[in-house]
């Protein structure tokens, strides 16, 4: 098999004329070429009313070393990587103690899947409820303003990424093409298979409830055990600190010495057991902000021109950065086309927003998250300092909002001005339980409020409409990453406690779906090659 890139038609193009720009590209005659398959599609929009598709291509010809000889000059024709997954180790029998996985977002979820598959039967833990149930919860918050703090948008089978755009790209450096692997599974469990092609892909959030149900099944039927409604409230740990086991909120424990921690970002109260437990952590970065939207179609124009609307181009995103005057870094964070901005707190007297889609992203708006970089220096007092910081402004923007979980809003221009907003204009918010007009300075520090204020008519600049006077923002976004890090070793355990293994997004080590994903799949090999050398 061999491999062709940058191979560029126009965004109209058929079947026949892919196949017959493949020939022509391999300087081969029709019958030669015996099959073929796009491995990835992604489009140029840099002429946006002349817009190209751009296929990588893995082809099957016939006399493929003669023709791989002949085109030995041509950097973007070669041999077909192997990208397919290698198990690192097979079990034929459980151990004694199996692993345990907490947490079933999508780190949770791989790092259950990859253990089940070679044989581990680990056991998975989540503190709340099946995702059917767990969506009836969050509903109940978004149309009914009652809030579930163990059934929400950060807690329940399938985690923060269920109710999100379901986006499947990330910039992590992936040598073994694990990402491959997570990409793979979900087109097992229902994902749509462009997924595996296109660029960009993404799922969306009805889709994804019915994946995380499937993965739940088929981790069940190679021998692992669910179970919903189990909160860790402690870890056992021996004389030299390593895990013994895990305490349930019902005075449960469950024996293991290989436990993975994949708590998500918003686990606040598994944060503060871990420091009472001494568990090495360390604050770091993150990034706080405001959920801002737009109609869709202004996004749309600005980026495909005349080709608004393809089906192909789809919903367009953006991707935006600013170094404000006052040394901060602005940037769009988890752009959603097409969506709908949503009530995403865990906790009672607080709002957060996030942003989510369906897999058609045809809502009437464009949301995205605009956020400021803050270091710790920005929250002194501790490892759990951030969790407070973000604390501080979530109940902030509850306050603002009337205290009844509807959002603080306002107005970009009114924003821009530093004047409150008392009406909304012709942008309709999407956030439900409801916008209140307001103004959002109280709602975020001032150096955030400041670096804001500057960035968005510098991103107008960008995006003519951007700083559209109706457009609305919406407070406050703090869960864009978790405020800690669970340090781990070169063995993917923590730093000081020997078989507890710190993953995915709440241990600081993804951002996103598919980097969640992968640190899952690693953190399960560790997991294998930990057992291994035990036996």
């Amino acid at each position: 098999m061999l491999r062709l890139t940058g191979l560029t038609l126009p965004l109209r193009h058929s079947d026949a004329e892919l196949r017959a720009a493949v020939v022509a590209r391999f300087g081969i005659v029709d019958a030669a070429l015996v099959e073929f398959t796009i491995f990835r599609r992604a489009w140029d929009a840099r002429a946006r009313n002349n817009i190209k598709l751009v296929y990588t291509i893995d082809a099957n010809i016939k006399d493929e070393t003669a023709s791989l000889a002949r085109l030995a000059g041509d950097a973007a024709i070669s041999t077909t990587p192997d990208t397919s997954y290698k198990p690192v180790a097979s079990f034929t029998a459980p151990p004694k103690l199996r692993p345990v996985v907490i947490g079933t977002g999508p780190c949770g979820i791989f790092a259950g899947l990859i253990l089940a598959q070679m044989g581990l039967n680990p056991i998975v833990l989540e503190r709340g409820k099946v995702v059917r149930e767990r969506t009836k919860d969050t509903w109940g918050l978004w149309r009914k303003s009652i809030l579930n703090p163990e059934s929400n948008v950060q807690f329940g089978e399938g985690g923060a990424g269920t109710f999100s755009d379901g986006k499947l790209y990330s910039q992590i450096k992936d040598p073994h093409h694990l990402g491959r692997k997570v990409i793979e599974e979900f087109v097992k469990a229902g994902a749509p298979e462009e997924i595996l092609y296109v660029a960009k892909p993404h799922i969306g959030t009805f889709r994804l409830v019915g994946m995380v149900e499937t993965m739940r099944r088929n981790i069940e039927a190679l021998g692992g055990e669910y179970r919903f409604g189990c909160k860790v409230t402690d870890l056992e740990l021996d004389a030299d600190r390593s895990v013994r086991g895990v305490v349930l909120e019902s005075g449960e424990v469950i024996a293991a010495n290989h436990v993975v921690l994949a708590v998500g970002h918003s686990a606040r109260d598994s944060f503060e057991m871990l420091e009472r437990r001494g568990v090495y952590i360390e604050a770091k970065p993150f990034s706080i902000g405001f959920r801002i939207e737009h109609p869709q179609s202004l996004i749309d124009r600005h980026r495909f021109g005349d080709s608004s609307g393809d089906p192909i181009l789809g919903a367009a995103d953006y991707k935006l950065v600013h170094h404000a005057a006052n040394g901060r870094s602005v940037y769009s964070f988890c752009m959603c086309p097409g969506g709908t901005v949503v009530a995403a707190t865990s906790e009672p007297g607080r709002v957060v927003t996030n942003g989510m889609s369906q897999y058609s992203r045809n809502e009437r708006n464009a949301n995205a998250g605009i956020v400021v970089g803050i270091t710790p220096e920005d929250y002194p007092g501790g490892n759990l300092a951030g969790v407070a910081f973000q604390r501080q402004w979530e109940s902030a923007a509850y306050v603002a909002g009337g205290s009844s979980y509807a959002a603080p809003g306002q107005l970009v221009g009114d924003f821009i001005a530093g004047r409150a907003s008392t009406a909304l204009g012709e942008v309709i918010p999407s956030y439900r339980p409801g916008v209140t007009p307001t103004d959002l300075s109280a709602c975020l520090p001032g150096y955030a409020i400041e670096a804001i204020r500057e960035a968005l008519p510098a991103f107008g600049k960008q995006i003519p409409g951007f700083d559209l006077p109706d457009a609305v923002l919406t407070g406050v976004e703090t869960r864009t990453s978790s405020p800690i890090r669970i340090t781990r070793n070169k063995m993917l355990q923590s730093l000081n406690t020997p078989g507890l293994f710190p993953a995915g997004e709440g241990a600081g080590y993804a951002g996103g779906i598919l980097s969640a994903g992968v640190d899952g799949i690693k953190i399960a090999e560790a997991v294998a090659r930990s057992i291994l050398e035990a036996a």
